[in-house]
């Protein structure tokens, strides 16, 4: 078959759902897959990110990532989606995004997708599992198929343990707590495998 074609799609205010996208973007292209990575638009006014140095200078830094369309999804036989949690669910700019999707799926579009997703917060028990769940939730109502890791992997361990998606905890200062670097790439070739056992 040709090589699976995945869509990274992600929102990050100060640059973690960013640095992970990228991550899952180097894997999947050494998995074989034809990858594009696009961000979801930013919906926060201007003085809300002018007020958080570490927001305005992730915008800087990803001014020129171009943003998510349906068109990304049409294309795509695989998604991962990256995305912070806000009070336990995902980003208003994420929702956004995927509410627009309703032309998609009325036309049977988003049917056997091949989906998958990450995040973080700012605490271990702030929301990251059950951001990643609602986003999983909307992809049943796709038709999409989740291809989340599980505990198929030590790496899965090694970043904390997340059976739903990679996630991670960030400081005050915008670090990463654990080192989920391998985590996110085992998930990215992970889904790109899945992709193609599903296309075969």
């Amino acid at each position: 078959m040709a090589n699976v074609k995945l869509s990274i799609i992600y929102y990050s205010a100060t640059g973690t759902n960013y640095t992970m996208a990228k991550w899952a973007e180097e894997a999947a292209k050494e998995a074989g897959a034809e990858v594009r990575l696009v961000k979801v638009p930013e919906l926060a006014p201007k003085e809300a990110i002018a007020s958080n140095p570490l927001w305005q200078k992730n915008v800087e830094a990803t001014k020129d990532i171009p943003e998510a369309t349906s068109a990304d999804l049409e294309w795509a036989d695989a998604i991962i989606f990256s995305v912070p949690t806000r009070f336990g669910v995902m980003a208003s700019q994420m929702k956004q995004f995927i509410d627009m999707q309703g032309g998609l799926w009325a036309s049977g579009k988003t049917v056997n997708k091949v989906v998958s997703a990450m995040s973080s917060a700012q605490n271990s028990h702030g929301g990251q599992e059950a951001t990643i769940l609602s986003l999983y939730t909307a992809m049943m109502h796709w038709g999409a198929i989740i291809a989340a890791p599980g505990y198929s992997d030590p790496s899965i361990f090694a970043g904390g343990g997340n059976p739903y998606g990679a996630s991670v905890t960030v400081d005050q200062d915008g670090n990463m707590v654990e080192d989920v670097e391998a985590t996110v790439k085992y998930q990215a070739k992970r889904t790109v495998e899945v992709a193609k056992r599903f296309a075969d």
